[in-house]
């Protein structure tokens, strides 16, 4: 029986690049489909590339609800509603498990699936001090981007993920500026987004793992739930790469992809 066939559905915003074989993208937690433009621009070239935004994320419609099974809920319906014959689909992140349970989910319909440094088990939580930050911030009153970005300095020290996490803010036409995810929901909904480890079922088609070397994310120890669920799979390590490592180093995990790409 297919769990998700009863679980409510949103509508996703989206945008689609290039012609030839479909390419689903899935962006993480926290982020949205502008964050991978630049390779989808890359692999248009070739493909017909097909960027979303997960419910509660960028132009997406938002719900109280954001669980795994929803998120592949919606992408199933996503792929109906376009007529996408056999994506290929790649998730990072919160991404890569949306596209692992829509995987064992819906088995005949996706052609390969690549996973970006998260593996099929449950992780402690560890965005609390993200949470807190961007919950510190009164975007409401905010003058400009340069203002968010003092203040979450004062908790988050790292440029990067700064930068990463304003690309989320926007300027309301009504004034004052708002959060494109929502922060309350994923707030709330945080322990399903770190502890859910994929339903118990198995995906026998082809499939990548993609981690980077100086990232925690995919260890030793989760090799024996990743052959479990998915028995055809492949295991790529991205050099000199934390969690980002498609931002960190993306000639060598263009790379990675498109030799998995290439195999017949």
């Amino acid at each position: 029986m297919d769990s998700s066939a009863s679980v409510e559905t949103v509508q996703l915003n989206y945008k689609k690049l290039g012609s030839g074989q479909a390419l689903i993208i899935l962006h993480g937690l926290f982020g949205s489909l502008d964050n991978w433009m630049t390779l989808a621009k890359k692999w248009s070239e070739d493909y017909e590339v097909w960027l979303i935004d997960q419910r509660n994320h960028g132009k997406s419609a938002h719900s109280t609800k954001h669980s795994y099974l929803h998120m592949a809920a919606d992408l199933a319906r996503f792929i109906e509603e376009h007529k996408i014959d056999q994506p290929i689909i790649l998730g990072h992140s919160m991404g890569g498990k949306t596209a692992m349970e829509f995987a064992v989910q819906h088995a005949d319909k996706l052609a390969k699936l690549i996973v970006v440094d998260i593996a099929p088990v449950s992780y402690q939580v560890h965005h609390w001090q993200i949470i807190d930050a961007l919950e510190s911030i009164d975007v409401e009153h905010l003058e400009n981007r340069q203002e968010a970005d003092q203040q979450l300095s004062s908790q988050i020290k790292e440029k990067g993920i700064r930068q990463f996490l304003l690309k989320n803010l926007y300027r309301k036409s009504s004034g004052g500026y708002d959060w494109r995810f929502n922060l309350s929901v994923l707030k709330n909904e945080i322990l399903p987004i770190s502890e859910w480890a994929v339903s118990d079922k198995e995906y026998k088609g082809e499939t990548l793992f993609i981690k980077g070397e100086n990232s925690s994310y995919i260890l030793p120890q989760h090799g024996a739930e990743i052959v479990k669920k998915f028995p055809n799979y492949q295991l790529e390590e991205i050099p000199n790469a934390g969690h980002w490592v498609h931002a960190e180093a993306p000639t060598n995990f263009v790379g990675a992809v498109n030799r998995f790409l290439n195999e017949t």
